[in-house]
């Protein structure tokens, strides 16, 4: 019999707020978090719309990190404290940090190129290298929560947050830790930014998924990280639980470097795999976390998989996206829609896909349009497509008393 594992903290930073409270609340309200970019000029780019935590300031003793880790680490202590967790009860050599992220500390290459092309040519000396590379995200965060063990960053692009979920939950079901946060983190960069907007991909005004008239995604930053734990430990300990993480699923279609299949085959296995592992069926799924970036081939494709693996019933399932508000924040949009999920199961309560005001006819779901709704939620899913051809989905449950 497999260790049942679950939810009892989060800690989500996002442009629409900080924190558990904070971000539920701004999320169920529909509040907008995009707006022009402020951090660098986006003349060049025929786009200015971005999702920048304008108010966001770190603590004093992170100051000499980059901006993607600042939101690990921060992100890390809010779930930590939301779990009501005693610190010092942890064993730190069965303790895991398990993290994802598209882009790491991009703001680090920014700057070499800056004063590589500056007249005379800069020195960069070591910083680059000591601050640069993605692994020490999780590092800095083990060492912040006590030294703890394990370590690790995945940087499978827009879907690295389920990944991360979905490793820590092998690590705890398979006893080799005991408690773990898990979840994804990334800062607003200009490379990727620039990278969006050539691809033709970014938003002229807001970011409308499933909208008839979507014009594309709206790149944002933030971090969530989740307090993964056994639910006899949680049980035991009196902890406060918000959901089971059931069972997640990968797949890789390798179709296309920027794209899905065009049928959604890869998405759909990975809803599949995310089913099998849980030991349900598509009749059990009370709500569904779309990837949903609001580009016109992502919307589709995605409203394709879903009816490819639920059939009729993907009509009766409601479905929403988060980055309607709070753009796409790269590596960590599927973990922060991970907090999402838990917390809809915890409260009952799901958010809505703002602006979508115009249906478009092969987006033909139930989107739950501009305005948060209150619904027995019992189960949901998590879906997260990214580059590569890189799909998780991660499925969480209600923990009846």
């Amino acid at each position: 019999m497999r260790r049942r594992i679950v939810v009892t903290g989060v800690g989500p930073i996002t442009s629409v707020g900080i924190g558990r409270e904070a971000c539920w609340a701004g999320l169920l309200a529909g509040r907008c978090g995009t707006g022009p970019v402020q951090s660098f000029d986006t003349g060049r780019h025929g786009a200015n719309r971005g999702g920048e935590i304008s108010d966001f300031a770190p603590p004093a003793d992170l100051a000499g990190f980059g901006r993607a880790s600042q939101f690990a680490v921060l992100a890390s202590r809010l779930a930590l404290e939301d779990a009501r967790l005693d610190r010092d009860a942890i064993d730190p050599q069965r303790a895991a940090v398990v993290l994802g992220t598209t882009s790491g500390e991009p703001q680090f290459i920014e700057q070499f190129n800056d004063a590589e092309v500056a007249s005379p040519p800069g020195n960069t000396g070591s910083e680059l290298a000591f601050s640069y590379p993605c692994h020490l995200m999780a590092t800095r965060v083990a060492a912040d929560a006590g030294g703890w063990a394990f370590s690790l960053t995945i940087p499978t692009a827009c879907a690295a947050g389920n990944y991360a979920i979905g490793h820590a939950l092998d690590l705890l079901r398979s006893n080799r830790a005991d408690i773990a946060l898990a979840g994804g983190a990334d800062a607003f960069s200009r490379i990727t930014y620039t990278g969006f907007a050539r691809l033709g991909a970014i938003a002229p005004e807001r970011c409308q998924p499933f909208d008839r008239e979507r014009k594309g995604m709206v790149p944002g930053e933030g971090a969530n990280m989740i307090v993964l734990e056994p639910l006899d430990a949680a049980l035991a300990r009196g902890a406060r639980i918000y959901a089971e993480v059931a069972g997640y699923g990968l797949s890789c279609d390798a179709y296309h470097m920027t794209g899905g299949h065009p049928e959604g085959l890869g998405a759909a296995r990975a809803m599949e795999a995310a089913l099998r592992d849980s030991r349900m069926t598509p009749g059990d799924i009370s709500y569904i976390s779309a990837h949903g970036t609001g580009t016109p081939t992502n919307d589709r494709v995605e409203t394709a998989a879903v009816k490819r693996v639920f059939a009729d019933r993907a009509y009766a399932i409601p479905v929403s996206s988060v980055k309607s508000m709070i753009g796409h924040t790269m590596g960590a949009a599927s973990a922060i829609e991970a907090a999402v999920c838990a917390l809809a199961v915890a409260d009952d309560r799901i958010p809505p896909t703002c602006h979508l005001e115009n249906p478009d006819p092969e987006c033909d779901l139930d989107y739950v349009p501009n305005h948060a709704r209150e619904l027995r939620v019992t189960t949901a899913m998590n879906n997260a497509y990214a580059f590569g051809g890189n799909n998780a989905s991660v499925i969480f449950r209600k923990v009846e008393p």
